[in-house]
């Protein structure tokens, strides 16, 4: 189903894909920050992805009409997150494809000032990312965006270049790079990141223009699960080779950051003593790894310390 007029065609066309599911309490807030762009030239394709209840129903109260079209996709049963992604990007017609997750929201100015670095920047430039902060009952953190050019050494140290509501990427980079890994259960941005590098270039939008809600509704043990046992997995025997390809050092230090991401997911599960075992693996991989040193002395004696010394981080940062 598609609404909307045509409207300013000297602007290139943004295809904005938001996958959801059986979150209507937060999706009207992220479709209204779209309606809300600056930006004129905007097609808006949600996928529901087997909602028991159609979210095509659920949106009375968001001003559509303000938009170029937009589409409601309906998955008969739930597929995933990356399946939604994909059946949006096959559907869109845009220069340019930006990710909003149903719980996310961005600012007003996030597509204009994205467009504008595509259209200041060279060629190769294939994705541009923006800052985000991110809400959680645990507190607010805001991640400045900085690595630019050709980053794959950047990713294989494990920097964190956001998620896919902080990205745009060009239509021919998703050609080159291919589609987002329909195998993932979790990591999906961080995998596709990884092939997007090996063609294209990425520059950051140094401002804090993405919104994100930490801690909303999940399973928090089963993603960990999913991480341990389909994930990691996956991700090692896909990316590793190519890891091997810029020299041991690089290697190690992937293998060191996969394996701090995972105990840090076990620790958000409480599996504290799955937690320990995966630092000392990340701290095996690669003893230069500094980001795993504290990590690791905290986790040594489980749940206690582990959740001292993370008080006593976060009350260090307020003074």
């Amino acid at each position: 189903m598609s609404t909307g007029p045509s409207t300013d065609e000297s602007q290139p066309l943004v295809s904005v894909v938001i996958p959801t599911y059986n979150r209507s309490e937060y999706l009207s807030d992220a479709v209204e920050s779209v309606v809300e762009q600056t930006y004129d030239s905007i097609e808006l394709f949600i996928v529901d992805d087997g909602s028991p209840e159609p979210v095509a129903e659920t949106l009375t109260d968001c001003d559509l009409d303000r938009l170029d079209s937009v589409t409601f996709v309906r998955h008969n049963e739930n597929r995933g997150a990356n399946v939604a992604r994909n059946n949006g990007i096959r559907a869109s017609k845009g220069k340019y494809v930006a990710f909003l997750d149903d719980d996310d929201r961005w600012h007003e100015t996030k597509i204009s000032r994205q467009v504008e670095m595509f259209e200041s920047s060279a060629p190769e430039v294939g994705v541009v990312y923006t800052g985000k902060r991110t809400d959680s009952p645990s507190g607010t953190t805001v991640t400045a965006p900085t690595a630019e050019g050709d980053v794959v050494e950047e990713l294989l140290k494990g920097t964190n270049f956001g998620q896919f509501s902080s990205i745009m990427v060009a239509a021919d980079a998703i050609d080159a790079a291919g589609l987002p890994d329909e195998r993932f259960p979790a990591w999906q941005d961080r995998e596709w990141f990884f092939r997007l590098a090996k063609h294209c270039h990425f520059k950051p939008v140094q401002e804090t223009l993405t919104f994100r809600r930490g801690g909303a509704p999940g399973n928090i043990t089963s993603n960990f699960e999913a991480k341990r046992d389909v994930a990691y997995p996956l991700f090692i025997d896909k990316h590793y080779a190519f890891a091997r390809e810029h020299g041991l050092y690089l290697a190690r230090m992937f293998l060191a950051s996969m394996r701090r991401n995972l105990a840090r997911s076990a620790i958000r599960a409480g599996r504290y003593r799955e937690a320990r075992k995966y630092f000392v693996w990340a701290f095996l991989a690669n003893p230069l790894f500094r980001p795993v040193h504290p990590h690791l002395v905290a986790s040594l004696g489980g749940k206690w310390t582990y959740e001292s010394a993370s008080l006593l981080r976060r009350t260090a940062k307020k003074l």
